[in-house]
């Protein structure tokens, strides 16, 4: 019986939970400027994921001088750039590159800044003192400097750009992580937990951590667009991505002594990185009302 009863109740939560997402997947779904944001990204992951199937790397990479400045055709959709390169190769593997970038970074800030924040919100006192001010150290100085200074002081490349822009981030997912906690912290299923003798990592990772886990989502999702924002910034002024390899800020940089004559050349990696921010923050405001249990339908 007592096995009967354990099953049930097993299977009461998981019918609870799922339940649950299908109802955020039913409000996520009424936002229609969030499904096409959805929709979109999924169109640039496989494009990111199959861009050796789509069109070969070589073509972005080899030059040939004599198609070099060429607009938009059949044979090259995007153009070719001054080298005689592929534009349109070079954007869709310029987005590997990106949103790599995007989401490793928010993946490794989430969780150190969510472990710092979580420390900081739970035991409080010193912990959160000592945590919370180093913190403010990082955010007195605005998050693009600190990136640029710590690639400068690195080198260029794709490692230490990604840490950059890492380092750069953590300071906000740890007050976000910090505060979400706080709310929680207090509630009264909390003190239960801990008069049966539960270990604080249990506690945090079980109880608190998935009832704040909403505004985590949401920032984490918003995050992923700022990161290429950053990286793209950043490799636009030569301190990230270097050539040949394609990444959307690079190609820029390199675009931008044909402004006037080749303006194509401009076009198509600004609009990819616009387009991925906007859905990023498209997707991120769609989860943050489906997520919202004040929201009404």
């Amino acid at each position: 019986m007592s096995n009967t009863a354990a099953a049930k109740a097993h299977s009461g939560k998981k019918s609870k939970k799922n339940s649950q997402l299908k109802e955020v997947w039913r409000r996520f779904r009424k936002n229609k400027s969030a499904m096409v944001g959805l929709i979109i990204l999924i169109l640039f992951a496989l494009c990111a994921i199959f861009a050796d199937l789509i069109v070969p790397y070589e073509r972005g990479i080899d030059q040939d001088g004599s198609v070099r400045l060429q607009g938009p055709s059949a044979e090259h959709w995007f153009g070719t750039d001054a080298f005689g390169r592929d534009t349109f190769a070079r954007v869709v593997h310029g987005s590997r590159v990106s949103l790599s970038i995007g989401f490793a970074a928010v993946g490794i800030s989430l969780i150190l800044g969510g472990f710092l924040g979580a420390a900081a919100g739970y035991y409080g006192g010193r912990a959160d003192n000592i945590i919370m001010r180093i913190m403010d150290v990082f955010t007195c100085v605005p998050g693009i400097l600190l990136a640029l200074a710590i690639v400068a002081a690195l080198g260029s490349s794709m490692t230490n750009l990604l840490i950059a822009v890492t380092i750069s981030s953590i300071p906000g997912f740890v007050r976000l992580v910090r505060s979400s906690i706080l709310t929680v912290v207090e509630n009264d299923f909390i003190e239960a937990a801990r008069s049966y003798g539960a270990k604080d990592f249990r506690i945090i990772t079980k109880y608190i951590l998935p009832n704040a886990i909403g505004p985590i989502i949401v920032q984490a999702t918003m995050g992923i667009a700022s990161m290429i924002l950053s990286a793209s910034g950043l490799s636009y002024m030569g301190m990230g991505i270097q050539p040949p390899r394609p990444e959307w800020g690079a190609m820029l940089s390199e675009a931008k002594d044909y402004m006037r004559t080749d303006p194509h050349l401009l076009l198509f990696p600004g609009f990819a990185i616009l387009i991925s921010a906007l859905c990023f923050n498209l997707v991120g405001d769609g989860l943050r009302d489906a997520l919202d249990p004040k929201l009404k339908d």
